[in-house]
């Protein structure tokens, strides 16, 4: 499972997630999907993916409304996003939504993104990042605090009517908790504000974050994740 396509031009382009496993559930239920797309049969139940265009943005929507409860009830609440582009409006409603519920909504977008982050009484509690760097930032994570116990996707899927309605597009659930880990690390590094970004102001503006209160330049996200799989290939300690 991936979050592109493993193309020799593109990979040396696009920064990606991909996922290989022996892991038997996933196995049956990629199974189930291709039978599916053969038209051999139709899976209507899946553990460990959300499918679209019948399952995925009404997956979404329940992660999203749980995250809303759990908040109320004061357990951990959070949602983070990494997408190339948000524009569904049941998507952007929806989070919406749990920030007038006081949820934090963190999003990292690479292109257009039609949700308005710091509106009074609306999306107070949303901020939406950008990365631009060496590398087109292509995958997507969807995670959700789930009162502490992260339930964590990537996939193919932007938030985009084409996307959630007119395609095959999949996102597979992470469990290994080095995993979640690694995809936690990289969504608070994309989201840092020792690091070069832009940021989506209540105006509809982005502002560009380049060089720290005191003049020094900020981090590069890019950069520091490929130190930290550059160490990773060595051997070394992951901070």
């Amino acid at each position: 499972m991936g979050t592109g396509n493993y193309n020799p031009k593109t990979s040396r382009i696009y920064e990606d997630y991909g996922y290989f496993t022996a892991d038997k559930q996933v196995g049956k239920e990629l199974t189930r999907l291709f039978n599916e797309l053969s038209g051999y049969a139709i899976e209507k139940k899946y553990k460990r993916m959300l499918v679209a265009p019948r399952y995925l943005r009404n997956g979404l929507l329940k992660h999203i409304a749980d995250e809303i409860k759990n908040h109320e009830a004061g357990k951990p609440a959070r949602i983070r996003l990494k997408l190339n582009s948000l524009v569904d409006e049941v998507i952007i409603d929806a989070l919406y939504r749990a920030s007038i519920a006081g949820v934090p909504v963190e999003i990292w977008v690479r292109g257009i993104c039609a949700l308005v982050p710091g509106k009074p009484g609306l999306s107070e509690t949303i901020t939406v990042e950008s990365v631009l760097g060496r590398y087109l930032e292509h995958s997507r994570i969807f995670w959700f605090e789930n009162a502490g116990k992260p339930t964590v996707y990537i996939g193919s899927a932007d938030m985009m009517h084409r996307n959630l309605d007119r395609r095959i597009e999949a996102l597979l659930q992470i469990t290994d908790p080095a995993h979640i880990d690694q995809l936690d690390r990289q969504m608070t590094r994309g989201m840092s504000e020792q690091m070069q970004s832009w940021s989506l102001n209540s105006d509809g503006a982005w502002t560009r974050n380049s060089h720290a209160e005191d003049g020094t330049k900020l981090g590069d996200v890019q950069n520091e994740t490929m130190m930290e799989i550059m160490g990773r290939k060595r051997g070394a300690p992951v901070a």
